[in-house]
């Protein structure tokens, strides 16, 4: 019996075949290839952003009052500095203060995301394979939270709380545990009822060792699909925050917040402090969904047979 269970552990692991075949699945999209690579793009000039930015525009001393809102292709009173998108009210280099803000709102969607996947994960593991009152005392849980909206339990958190960037992660990680709890243990309720699962219990495994050896990967795939959409998620909820002015502070502005900045000068023609901030959240959260949409129709079965 001990040679059949560890036979039935073995084959619920896929090997490295299983990850090429979903390379090239994903590869069969031109569209989702096309989404790939803007969030690649998108990814690398947010890190690089300290690099390969005209301006610092956290630094005060490199602003010049004089230089304040002036249209896209314009040059500094010094004619050190080529403005390609403007400026704002600051005299803030726009291209600059985009590049900064889509570093901290990548920077705090993926944080949030990847918190709030570590926690619902593992309270969805545990509901999933312990079951009875353990289960209904998570789920009731995910069920009163999940009765909110997650921009209302945003904002109540941050009321409370204040700003700050940790402020706003943790008020993001509140708002979307939940959806990974649901999944996960939907996912785990299915696969503990495999032979696997019974085989290791029969070979004596700890139930840790169950749970994130064998029962996790084999979760996995949904919750690829979900944590991917719950970037561009956190990411909206965020600037949606910083636009209201619940976010981030202003010494650290990101896409939200700027535009938020630019709003007011909107109707007056100076379009470029809003628009182009927003073009790159648009970017952003349209790269994400595609990347998403893709994985979902690749690791839903589902999907796969119609």
């Amino acid at each position: 019996m001990t040679a059949s269970a560890s036979s039935a552990i073995s084959a619920s692991h896929p090997g490295a075949g299983g990850w090429r075949t979903l390379v090239r699945a994903y590869a069969t999209s031109p569209l989702a290839l096309a989404g790939l690579v803007l969030l690649l793009v998108i990814a690398a000039a947010a890190l690089a952003a300290p690099w390969i930015a005209p301006q610092d525009p956290h630094d005060l001393s490199q602003l010049d009052i004089m230089d304040s809102r002036l249209p896209p292709g314009s040059t500094s009173a010094d004619g050190s500095l080529h403005y390609l998108l403007g400026t704002d009210g600051q005299g803030r280099d726009m291209l600059s203060a985009i590049l900064y803000g889509l570093r901290i709102s990548v920077a705090v969607g993926f944080s949030a995301t990847l918190l709030a996947l570590a926690l619902g994960m593992s309270l969805g593991l545990v509901a999933g394979y312990a079951g009875g009152r353990i289960d209904a005392f998570v789920m009731r849980a995910v069920d009163i939270q999940m009765s909110f909206p997650a921009i209302l339990t945003a904002m109540i958190l941050l009321a409370l709380f204040g700003q700050g960037t940790d402020k706003i992660i943790i008020a993001l990680v509140a708002s979307q545990w939940a959806y990974y709890v649901r999944t996960t243990r939907s996912a785990a309720l299915v696969e503990g009822r495999r032979e696997y699962i019974e085989a290791a219990r029969l070979l004596g495994l700890s139930t840790p060792r169950i749970l994130f050896r064998h029962l996790l990967p084999n979760c996995l795939p949904p919750l690829i699909v979900v944590a991917a959409l719950q970037v561009a998620a956190a990411i909206a909820l965020e600037a949606t925050l910083s636009f209201l002015g619940l976010g981030l502070p202003v010494t650290e502005p990101s896409l939200g917040l700027l535009i938020s900045n630019g709003f007011q000068y909107l109707y007056s023609g100076r379009y470029w402090m809003s628009v182009f901030p927003g073009v790159a959240l648009l970017l952003t959260i349209v790269a994400l969904n595609l990347v998403a949409d893709r994985l979902r129709e690749i690791l839903n079965p589902r999907l796969q047979t119609q």
